[in-house]
């Protein structure tokens, strides 16, 4: 198997790729993963691969952004090796590493792989760029579908979407959820827990609401401290602890500052590993315009942290509404609020979200998706 992702940064997608390549090593796949490079001010993850075995091959000219020349030589890189390789199965995970490497395998000739699977992490169809180029994606993505042997969506949300948007028919779908290995990535100590908030420097009887990710415009970062503004007129003794970076991390200080809730906000920066960090939040908040996974979501969820987010994307099938989480449209802050001081309001009620919270993130352990995956490409092997 070529397994072949655009860059293994901190998320979702990459913490999959390792697992579900080394879980599938067990099971007599031989899996040549392939990675380019992070973008500036991102982490890499490539040493979650690496400690289970996982061969890599780095490719320099794969990356997130568009950029013809350095497009057109990762294409020619990857049908080399496609040549080399002569995988059974080429997978593709996230859009451009889906877009370079189902055109190499077209232009591998007799090396081309006989089954072809893309996963679909979310999308850039809608949203992202301007109205040009979002329909010239669109097509390409209809184009690349028909020569496709199987898609893989994370959500039913991703899938409907797609299918709506024309990529391809619902028949030629699975979906198969993210695989994390949650066990190492959580913790729930209560002595971590009240040791955390010593260091923060927050009251112990304090109600604290953590988030995770990369600061950009569709996680809404700045809507955090907002909704904090709003707890606070409540009358809510609340602080908010933020861990990760990026681009608008200066617009969600700047957020902070004009709804005077800065020192009541923590910004911790990218962080090697954020289970202590979670395990001290009474609430996990995710305001995003859009997520097709909500991994931070999800590590809170292990740790038995309650989530408040919204409707979008795979949001739906993580935080199942009224049982791990409570779910608000995007952009009302007030209802956020509200549903934030409901959980707070009754510790029974609380406790009880937090043993479902713990009870659904097992459900994407990669214990279970593995074997998902081995069944599902055992199926489209033989079709």
């Amino acid at each position: 198997m070529l397994r072949v992702i655009a860059r293994l940064n901190v998320g979702g997608p990459a913490l999959h790729v390792a697992y579900l390549t080394a879980g599938l090593a067990d099971r007599g796949y031989d899996t040549t993963l392939v990675a380019g490079t992070v973008g500036s001010g991102e982490e890499s993850m490539a040493s979650v691969a690496e400690k289970r075995g996982v061969r890599i091959e780095t490719l320099d000219d794969l990356h997130r952004e568009i950029a013809p020349l350095r497009d057109l030589r990762t294409i020619l890189q990857l049908s080399r090796l496609i040549r080399r390789e002569r995988p059974t199965i080429l997978h593709t995970h996230t859009a451009k590493a889906g877009a370079v490497g189902r055109i190499a395998a077209l232009l591998a000739g007799d090396a081309r792989p006989p089954v072809i699977v893309h996963t679909f992490h979310g999308h850039v169809l809608r949203g992202y760029f301007n109205p040009a180029l979002t329909t010239a994606f669109r097509v390409l993505e209809r184009m690349l579908a028909r020569a496709t042997t199987a898609l893989v969506a994370v959500s039913p949300e991703v899938r409907d979407d797609l299918v709506a948007l024309g990529v391809a028919p619902a028949s030629k779908f699975a979906v198969v959820r993210l695989g994390i290995e949650l066990d190492e990535r959580v913790s729930d100590g209560e002595e971590e827990r009240r040791a955390t908030r010593r260091l923060l420097g927050i009251p112990p009887d304090a109600f604290v609401v953590g988030w995770v990710g990369r600061m950009t415009a569709v996680k809404r970062t700045e809507d955090v401290a907002r909704t904090m503004r709003a707890l606070v007129d409540r009358g809510v003794d609340a602080y908010l602890c933020l861990v990760g970076d990026g681009p608008d991390r200066a617009k969600a200080q700047a957020a902070a500052e004009e709804e005077g809730v800065a020192d009541r906000v923590s910004f911790l920066g990218k962080q090697e590993s954020v289970a202590e960090l979670l395990s001290c939040a009474d609430l996990f908040l995710l305001p995003s315009a859009n997520e097709a996974f909500g991994l931070g979501a999800l590590e809170a969820m292990a740790c038995g942290v309650p989530v408040v987010a919204t409707a979008v994307g795979g949001l739906p099938e993580v935080v199942p509404q009224g049982e791990a989480g409570l779910l608000a449209p995007v952009g009302d802050l007030e209802e956020m609020a509200a549903d934030a001081i409901y959980l707070l309001e009754d510790r029974d009620r609380w406790r009880q979200f937090s043993a479902a919270a713990r009870h659904t993130a097992e459900k994407f352990s990669s214990d279970i998706v593995v074997p998902m995956y081995e069944e599902y490409y055992q199926e489209v092997l033989a079709r």
